[in-house]
């Protein structure tokens, strides 16, 4: 007995100490960190957050996330399965005055509209002469009609991302073969920045084949999650899984949600349900599905919920309500500072807020980086982790979510950590993968610590981290 207490006090002084050269190490690498801010160049700290490696990323749309020239370059690439493509490129009057409504959310006049060849039979002549082939377009109208879906001229906001952004996708958007592949390319980029998870928003209700007829959900699944099985995917050493989104404003949104929480229940790669749309339109409030989930809770286990809330620029209570709810974790939370109570509440979890700094600034909730509450949420102890929202019409990536939060807040190195720790801690997966994940994670990251440390930011690769138009143009970091 004398001899197992000193055997357990033995264990308990090697854990103490290694506990205590784990901080020494940390907070040595911390202050290095406070030394690289002030010194190194633009450049050089965006490429140590680039090859820096990261956690996950947990509040990503499917399509928002595909790069233009990933959707032209799909779209053509469809043809194997049949589907060709024609977009708008100019409009002939053919509507009556008063009679613009086109498909539902599009209007007639929306340039670079993108459709199947079967939906443009069903037009008439007239309209058709306004289509021209996807492949066919010349330079100058390739390089208009991947523009169109970037938000990027200081003349857009809010209004041109949501009500011409993801319509102009039109029916590529409902092609489950493109799908696949824009989820697999964005596996490959994340895996590039050093990200280890991704938890994409992606439906499984709406697809459609080259004739127009309808994919089930389960028809649906089985494509995408077979383009995933596939070695180069594999390759990414990526974790991913999917939630399934609803339109939360729509009339039929209850039915709809009932049918995504049964899609959720029945697919192991779903692991939850989220709720999307503008929420200034508020025909889509949260208090609207608090019976639905009730009687869905009755009926299904295992469900979980992230909810955008708060992606407004005024204050209401819609994060309060979305607790309510059931949600695990937010998506957004801007206006979660304009409630005091519910944001005492989320102090030190169990709620995560999923914090979008670029989506923000340039759908206008913020002015600029000096009102976003970020630094608020993350320094009185809401657990918050960085997301991209929809990269790809951003032209933004994480990298950049970091350099923004580094350059406009001054985070420590504790903080980067914390995010990235967060961003997996908070996943919807199991505890054994988390864990994993999480033991990965600090493996990499104390790896990048000691090469640093060595020899500064003369470590850091040669070859310049590939950058994208948002980080090119707001803060010069191109051409350097």
């Amino acid at each position: 007995m004398k001899l197992q207490s000193l055997l357990k006090q033995s264990v308990v002084v090697v854990l103490f100490s290694l506990t205590q050269l784990a901080a020494h190490a940390e907070s040595e690498f911390g202050q290095q960190f406070e030394k690289i801010k002030l010194a190194a160049s633009d450049e050089q700290l965006y490429q140590l957050l680039y090859e820096m490696p990261k956690g996950g990323d947990l509040h990503s749309h499917s399509s928002g996330s595909g790069y233009s020239e990933w959707w032209y370059e799909q779209a053509l690439a469809a043809s194997k399965q049949g589907y060709v493509y024609h977009t708008r490129i100019k409009t002939n009057n053919c509507r009556d005055y008063g009679h613009q409504a086109y498909k539902g959310a599009a209007p007639y006049y929306l340039m670079f509209y993108t459709i199947t060849s079967a939906s443009l039979a069903s037009l008439p002549t007239c309209e058709q002469a306004e289509f021209k082939p996807l492949a066919e377009l010349d330079a100058k109208e390739r390089a208009a009609w991947e523009n169109s879906i970037r938000l990027d001229k200081p003349y857009e906001g809010r209004d041109e991302f949501f009500q011409t952004h993801w319509q102009r996708l039109g029916d590529l958007d409902a092609n489950p073969y493109v799908t696949a592949e824009i989820v697999y390319l964005n596996l490959k980029a994340f895996g590039d920045e050093g990200l280890l998870y991704l938890e994409p928003q992606l439906t499984l209700q709406g697809y459609q084949r080259p004739d127009g007829s309808t994919f089930s959900p389960s028809e649906a699944a089985s494509i995408i999650t077979g383009r995933l099985s596939r070695q180069d995917a594999l390759d990414t050493g990526m974790t991913w899984r999917f939630q399934e989104a609803i339109l939360r404003f729509l009339p039929n949104a209850e039915e709809s949600l009932e049918t995504t929480y049964k899609i959720v229940a029945e697919n192991e790669d779903w692991v939850a349900v989220n709720m999307v749309g503008r929420e200034d339109d508020d025909k889509g409030h949260p208090l609207r599905f608090l019976e639905t989930l009730r009687k869905l809770r009755q009926q299904y286990h295992g469900v979980k919920l992230s909810i955008h809330a708060g992606e407004v620029d005024e204050p209401n209570f819609h994060i309060r309500d979305t607790l309510l709810l059931g949600a695990d974790r937010i998506g957004h939370g801007v206006n979660l500072i304009n409630d005091p109570e519910t944001l005492r509440e989320m102090r030190h979890g169990p709620y995560l807020v999923e914090v979008n700094l670029i989506s923000n600034l340039l759908l206008e909730y913020v002015d600029d980086y000096s009102q976003h509450p970020f630094p608020e949420y993350l320094r009185i102890g809401v657990p918050v982790a960085l997301s991209t929202d929809d990269r790809g019409m951003w032209d933004s990536t994480l990298t950049d979510e970091f350099y923004v939060a580094v350059r406009e807040f001054n985070l420590s190195w504790t903080e980067i950590k914390l995010l990235s720790r967060n961003s997996i801690s908070f996943a919807f997966l199991p505890e054994d993968v988390k864990n994993e994940l999480l033991a990965t994670y600090d493996k990499r990251i104390a790896g990048f610590e000691r090469r640093i440390s060595r020899k500064g930011v003369a470590a850091l690769n040669k070859k310049s981290a590939p950058k994208r138009g948002f980080i090119c143009t707001r803060y010069e970091l191109c051409g350097i």
